[in-house]
């Protein structure tokens, strides 16, 4: 509780206070510095916040006005069908992606705000643990460890 209105306090600092300016200054340089520093590495976005409605065909006519789009492809549900709200667009060069990014990010898209991030490759799923074998017994046979019915 007290943190929370500590918090609420320096919120509630007009900007003439020079601490409250100070820190709105400080907050602004670091966000600035990093959102300077997220550079794009790939001409591959990421789209976050779609609504169930959107297809691939609505997303690339969206993002079109920022460049040629390669790819637009929303990720779909397997058993339902429906978007799983994410999807990814693909610019020929980084110029683009960039230039959607920064115009798309925080925007309405089908009546849902989308976000706009760089794409990360997939990192490489870990095999499957290994059961172990069951050891023959002394009498040559099994033992099954098996717990409960199997009815």
């Amino acid at each position: 509780m007290a943190f929370a209105s500590g918090f609420r306090r320096i919120l509630s600092l007009s900007p003439s206070t020079p601490f409250a300016s100070s820190v709105v200054v400080v907050g602004s340089q670091m966000l600035a510095s990093i959102r300077h520093n997220s550079t794009l590495t790939s001409p591959k976005l990421f789209i976050s916040g779609l609504s169930r409605t959107t297809n691939d065909e609505s997303l690339w006519n969206t993002f079109s006005q920022f460049g040629k789009p390669v790819e637009a492809k929303v990720i779909i549900d397997r058993v339902s069908g429906r978007s799983k709200g994410f999807g990814f667009v693909t610019y020929e060069t980084l110029e683009e992606a960039e230039k959607a990014r920064e115009g798309m990010s925080g925007k309405y898209l089908d009546g849902w705000v989308i976000f706009v991030d760089p794409a990360k490759p997939r990192e490489p799923k870990p095999p499957p643990p290994r059961q172990p074998q069951a050891q023959p017994s002394e009498s040559g046979y099994r033992v099954n460890k098996t717990i409960g019915w199997s009815g």
